[in-house]
């Protein structure tokens, strides 16, 4: 799965003594901000002490079900003190617990802080053709047939400022109605069907219904997602000159890619499948990637921008296919490193090695997990079959950051073993924990294999798929380590789809951006040199065969592939600007454009220096690991934490 999440801390240094003088105005700053955090505007700022809280600005449809009341409880239980997260985070990982630990560049590194806001974070999708994606255009298309769908201009007219007012305060859940009534003032079936059509073309929340009142007849607006309305798209015509596929561009800030499109199909009252898109895309930044629906218009689409916060949807064009996960070149970043303390010759140091060397090709630490209990170990006890010890590690008490229900359901389970008991514990039902209770409640304690079967296929393999990236990470370290950054006899190349090895006479033919290392599983070869041998003992020391990497669920069988050592990232670009405000953007995003607004103008002798750098990465990489090349520091939130609360105080 391509993977462009990033951590949402700060990457810094402790401070030098270059930094003292800034100290003061900085931590004021830092103060100021963390008391806006959490309030409703799409402006807010994120500060360098970053906690586990994301929040949601855009609306989503008021729900009365599980799932809603899950999520409340999931971002009210995220509240808490930095410096109390800080501590918590004691017992996180760090970049060498998951065997991250070489550099390939020999400058010297420096502070810098990432994500001072999440606007400081910008990813636009590479598409196979070799086109950025962004958002550049709101137009609709224009379509030799009608359909129905699409509103006529009366649609437009047919509702009053007042009626339009309060249809908008349902739909964002400004006030505690549960519905709006509209006369209809000349009742015939024509001007009805107008005024449904009305309300659902420019308020897409929301259903309708008529109804009898005293006589009258009223157009009854109300909220429908997640009732019937959700079951089904509502079947309509469809000119059979028209794709059966709108594509279009989504921007959008602060949200995962599923969040949004879960978001998208509430409003739209239909399925997230009917949904497509060729990869995910980070949760805190703001990013732009084309998406695909089958058989919504570009007119309803367009109708959402006026009623969803931070989405805008653009672009859009008809075509006959949907997209394809993987189905993409990469991704191109632009990023700024706020409060940077390195001189210009480290600078430039810095971004020169990333463009000419590149970075070792690290699994990132969001691949392990937060807690104590790392992602890996979970996934090493399926593929040795040992499913008490999978149980155990999801389920046991672990010391570090964990929301409060979770903590009082691991002390139920840890006293009682009792999956009934433990789950009363935990309000939010669709974690984990929650769904593996679930199945031990409907298989018992002596079908672990089932009840763990109920958690969602991906999230499974999720598990595994993390052990093999930690024993990649740390090969490639050994691997450096051993031979350093240039090919050597036995090193593996890959040949189109075959990985072959390196012979004596043929090592000057190539360099180490050449060369691969492969992931544990069936099916794939390994170096003929000393980290060859590496790997079996890797494997043998957690009771695993190398050999035979085939499980008897075939789900959990491990297939090979390979992986490039170093990347070199392409169309490399930085800039060093200086700055007063931290709050101000440093540069402009695809909305912006498209809105007119003008970049700040900046000072020549600000306060506070900033690293805008772009780049460019395939799939299947991770931005973090490109930027702790230039950084030269530990990515992980354990070590983030604790220097970000250092340098509050």
């Amino acid at each position: 799965m391509e993977t462009v999440e990033m951590n949402s801390v700060s990457l810094k240094r402790p401070r030098s003594e270059d930094d003292v003088a800034n100290a003061d105005e900085i931590k004021r700053q830092k103060i100021l901000e963390m008391s806006k955090a959490g309030n409703d505007s799409g402006e807010s700022i994120e500060t360098v002490t970053e906690q586990p809280k994301d929040m949601k600005n855009e609306i989503i449809p008021n729900e009365e079900s599980e799932e809603q009341e899950e999520e409340e409880l999931e971002e009210s239980d995220e509240d808490g003190d930095p410096e109390s997260f800080a501590d918590m985070m004691k017992h996180g990982l760090t970049e060498s617990d998951v065997g991250i630990t070489k550099f390939v560049s020999s400058h010297k590194g420096f502070s810098g802080i990432l994500k001072e806001r999440y606007s400081d974070f910008v990813v636009h999708e590479i598409g196979k053709d070799g086109r950025v994606s962004h958002l550049d255009d709101f137009s609709v298309p224009v379509d030799d047939e009608v359909n129905f769908e699409d509103p006529s201009e009366e649609t437009f007219t047919v509702l009053s400022d007042e009626d339009k007012q309060r249809l908008e305060e349902l739909q964002l859940f400004k006030n505690k109605e549960t519905s709006v009534a509209i006369e209809v003032i000349e009742d015939t079936k024509e001007k009805r069907t107008i005024i449904h059509q009305a309300v659902k073309s420019l308020f897409p929340g929301l259903e309708t219904k008529t109804e009898d009142r005293d006589g009258k007849k009223y157009i009854i607006a109300y909220h429908a997602a997640g009732k019937k309305a959700l079951a089904n798209p509502r079947k309509h015509s469809w000119p059979k000159s028209r794709g059966s596929y709108c594509h279009f561009v989504l921007y959008k800030e602060n949200k995962d890619t599923m969040d949004a499109i879960n978001v998208l199909s509430k409003f739209l009252r239909v399925k997230p499948n009917i949904f497509s898109y060729m990869g995910t895309k980070d949760k805190r930044a703001i990013t732009v990637q084309e998406i695909a629906v089958l058989r919504i218009t570009a007119q309803r689409l367009a109708h959402l921008n006026k009623c969803l916060m931070n989405f805008k949807l653009g672009n859009f064009s008809y075509k006959n296919h949907p997209l394809k996960l993987g189905e993409l070149q990469g991704n191109h970043f632009t990023v700024v490193l706020r409060n940077i303390t390195g001189t210009d010759d480290q600078i430039e140091q810095a971004m020169h090695s990333l463009r000419e060397i590149g970075f070792i090709n690290y699994y990132g630490m969001q691949r392990f997990g937060t807690t104590a209990v790392p992602t890996y170990q979970i996934g090493r006890a399926i593929l040795q079959n040992n499913w008490n010890e999978v149980m155990d590690l999801i389920l046991k008490p672990r010391p570090g950051a964990e929301k409060g229900y979770l903590v009082k359901c691991r002390e139920e389970w840890a006293k009682t073993k009792d999956p009934a008991a433990a789950l009363k514990k935990l309000p939010v039902k669709r974690c984990v924990e929650g769904q593996l209770l679930r199945g031990l409640l409907k298989y018992g304690m002596k079908n672990i294999i089932s009840a763990f079967g109920i958690i969602p296929r991906n999230n499974r393999l999720m598990y595994i798929h993390s052990y093999q990236s930690y024993v990649w990470n740390n090969m490639v370290s050994k691997r450096i380590e051993e031979y350093g950054l240039r090919a050597v006899p036995g090193d593996l190349i890959l040949k189109g789809a075959t990985a072959v090895h390196i012979e004596e006479g043929d090592v000057d033919n190539y360099t180490i951006h050449d060369v691969v290392m492969p992931l544990p599983g069936f099916d794939v070869i390994y170096p003929k040199h000393k980290i060859g041998e590496a790997y079996k003992e890797m494997l043998v020391a957690d009771n695993l065969d190398i050999n035979n990497m085939r499980h008897k669920i075939r789900d959990y069988s491990l297939s090979g592939a390979y992986r490039k050592i170093i990347i070199r990232p392409q169309n490399v670009n930085w800039e060093v600007v200086a700055y007063d405000d931290p709050k101000i953007p440093l540069f402009t995003t695809d909305l912006d454009k498209l809105e007119g607004k003008p970049l700040p103008v900046l000072p020549a002798d600000g306060k506070f220096r900033a690293l805008k750098m772009e780049f460019s990465l395939p799939p299947s990489t991770y931005a973090t690991m490109a930027i702790r090349e230039v950084l030269k520091m530990d990515t992980s939130i354990k070590n983030q934490t604790q220097l970000n609360t250092t340098w509050l105080r």
